[in-house]
């Protein structure tokens, strides 16, 4: 059995298959032409470096595709890399399927579905109800599938559902807690803060931003998704219902210098960021958790402030998380 890319150890020589992530071309100092590299299979993903790429390498090796390499595992700034040796495509008979390579969320397509309707029904407001069935029946396919990002949180396939359903549950607990609280707006505020990822983002494989995702990005983007849909609707969008949707979607990043267009001035705004910025810390110190050594320190995490994240070695601690 071919080891998965997680199991290789420092120095040690790989042998294997993997799904190229991205190429990017570049050129020394010394003018030689070496290809940077990120490559990946269900346990982990990892950069490579492959020097005095050759006219053929260039020409042929694309992301999304699934290669055959040979290598050397090293460390660069206390991450993981590999000194690529040699590289090609699959060939037939080898695997050649990305989804192979990709990680999934732990939840089910269908499961994730009818999960995603059944709250859609908890949402009382008819505006809001209306509004967020209309744009989830329009982006299904996509919002199922897609990550949640291209490196960072939830960066895996079906991600953006996963972590979408994960703060609905978070915001229930919310409701539950603090009875004043809106629950349909929260509720509706949550479905739709990062559906313009699907509009951001390439896909599920080898992540790319797209055009409108680079220069508008997903929070315009989906505020333009409700405005459209409010349209087709015939649904006022001076009334009250609509602003305070589009405020809560369009402040869940919280801070100006994170995006957001505005800063959370309504309750439910304001939880809804705090529940988006706790899921995604917590799948970034599981992702950072995930390949780490008990007892030891990760590299720094940009996900997490640039920040060390400490595993303990003790058994009873891991037994409990």
């Amino acid at each position: 059995m071919t080891k998965t890319l997680k199991e290789y150890q420092l120095d040690e020589r790989v042998d294997t298959f993997a799904l190229l992530k991205s190429v990017e071309v570049r050129m020394t100092q010394q003018g030689k032409r070496y290809m940077a590299l990120q490559l990946a299979d269900r346990s982990m993903t990892i950069k490579g470096m492959k020097w005095d790429a050759t006219e053929e390498e260039v020409s042929k090796l694309k992301a999304g595709q699934v290669v055959y390499m040979q290598a050397v595992r090293q460390a660069y700034q206390e991450k993981p890399q590999l000194k690529v040796l040699a590289i090609r495509l699959a060939q037939a008979g080898e695997p050649q399927d990305a989804a192979d390579f990709v990680v999934a969320a732990p939840m089910k397509k269908q499961e994730m579905a009818d999960e995603v309707s059944a709250i859609i029904f908890q949402i009382t407001n008819a505006n809001w109800q209306r509004i967020v069935r209309h744009i989830l029946r329009k982006y299904q396919d996509a919002f199922l599938q897609f990550p949640a990002a291209k490196a960072n949180h939830h960066a895996f396939t079906g991600g953006l559902a996963y972590h979408t359903l994960s703060i609905v549950h978070l915001a229930q607990a919310i409701v539950k807690q603090y009875e004043q609280v809106n629950a349909s707006l929260l509720y509706a505020g949550a479905l739709l803060h990062d559906l313009g990822k699907v509009i951001e983002l390439s896909g599920p494989v080898a992540t790319q931003y797209t055009t409108a995702g680079s220069l508008i990005g997903h929070i315009v983007l989906v505020d333009e998704e409700i405005v459209l849909a409010a349209t087709e609707l015939k649904i006022d969008l001076h009334n009250e219902d609509m602003l305070v949707l589009r405020h809560t979607v369009l402040a869940h990043h919280g801070l100006l210098e994170y995006g957001s267009p505005v800063q959370p001035m309504i309750k439910e705004a304001n939880i809804l960021h705090q529940l988006d910025e706790l899921d995604a810390g917590m799948q970034a110190f599981d992702n950072a958790l995930e390949q780490t050594t008990p007892g030891e320190f990760s590299p720094r995490q940009w996900a997490l402030d640039n920040r060390s994240v400490y595993k303990p070695e003790s058994a009873s601690f891991n037994s409990e998380t």
